[in-house]
């Protein structure tokens, strides 16, 4: 089989196939023939170097990846071979609060779903809805896990709230598709007139353009009567701004992109956070739990991602090197064929 994996810290150039044997699982464990991948923002930080969790030198890349059960180690109940399945971002990270312990990753501390076959626990596995393609599941574990994390895993998100999400990029359309199944009133941030109307047709009751309103937050106020935002999802920052777009009492998921120095973060001012009665809530991804949750909404509702482009296996650098380039909408993909 055929395998990426990374140098950290040399981006594209730190990035090689190699040839190795198909793996056989051991006990609790599975093979799954990888069907379909998906990248984004996420990885082109592991591949700069520029990641909060440790990276293995060598370790293969991509945390998104679902495919076919083709075999099953000893004591292995959850799935069985032909069984469709997504891997969990966090393997050991089931349910309840994130912790020290969860933090094991795909794709940087261990290896990750970009090669043909892969060796998961059985705990780390989740099966797909039937009326998914690969393709389109591939687009789940990561940016909609974060989404509906980021909706669901703070107070309860109430039918007529008013959600605001950050940018047209994958966890904000899937804040925007999840919030809308909740009966929520959902505002979008984005940079153009064009992604505004792919907005507004994905259902979002207001857009506002951060680049003709730099203060994009007044607009939020307004739009809101002066309230504010009862869930603010922030992937994508200033998170200052996302502080005063919120609601006396509301919340903040705070999904860190600022770790890239995201365009006008600066530090937050201890007076306006206290001020503004809001909860800030970090956000990392989410549980199994949390994916199994989604799962059930989006089968229910016949849910069906965004996908930008697809690229097939053998051009993964290409993929990169698009996600790279930006302006796109949706996710990018990786297609085993």
């Amino acid at each position: 089989m055929k395998s990426y994996h990374l140098d950290p810290g040399h981006d594209l150039d730190g990035l090689t196939v190699r040839d190795r044997d198909e793996p056989e699982p051991g006990r609790g464990q599975v093979v799954v023939r990888m069907r379909a991948n998906s990248i984004g923002f996420r990885d082109l930080m592991v591949l700069a170097g520029n990641y909060p969790l440790p990276i293995t030198p060598g370790v293969v890349p991509g945390c998104e990846g679902v495919g076919e059960v083709v075999a099953v180690g000893e004591d292995v109940g959850r799935v069985k071979p032909g069984d469709r399945v997504a891997a969990t971002v966090f393997p050991r990270w089931l349910d309840g609060p994130f912790r020290l312990g969860n933090a094991e990753q795909l794709g940087t501390m261990v290896d990750g779903v970009l090669t043909e076959y892969a060796v998961l626990s059985e705990d780390g596995v989740v099966h797909l809805p039937e009326h998914l393609s690969y393709e389109e599941a591939a687009t789940l574990p990561l940016a909609a896990v974060t989404a509906w994390n980021a909706l669901t895993g703070g107070d309860a998100l109430r039918p007529g709230a008013t959600v605001l999400t950050l940018g047209s990029g994958a966890v904000s359309l899937f804040t925007l598709r999840f919030a809308k199944l909740a009966g929520a009133r959902v505002i979008v941030t984005t940079s153009s007139a064009a992604k505004a109307e792919r907005l507004r047709a994905l259902g979002a009751d207001e857009v506002v353009n951060y680049r003709e309103r730099p203060q994009w937050w007044e607009d939020v106020r307004a739009l809101t009567d002066g309230l504010g935002a009862d869930r603010v999802v922030d992937p994508s920052g200033p998170l200052e701004q996302s502080v005063k777009s919120a609601a006396l009492g509301g919340e903040v998921a705070f999904v860190g992109r600022w770790l890239s120095g995201a365009e006008g973060s600066k530090p937050l001012d201890p007076g306006l956070l206290f001020s503004s009665g809001a909860v800030v809530r970090p956000v990392a991804t989410g549980s199994r739990a949390h994916f199994t949750e989604l799962l059930r909404a989006v089968e229910l509702h016949r849910v069906r991602p965004v996908i930008d482009r697809v690229f097939p296996f053998g051009e993964v650098p290409d993929a990169f090197r698009y996600v790279q380039s930006g302006g796109g909408f949706g996710k990018v993909v990786i297609s085993h064929g």
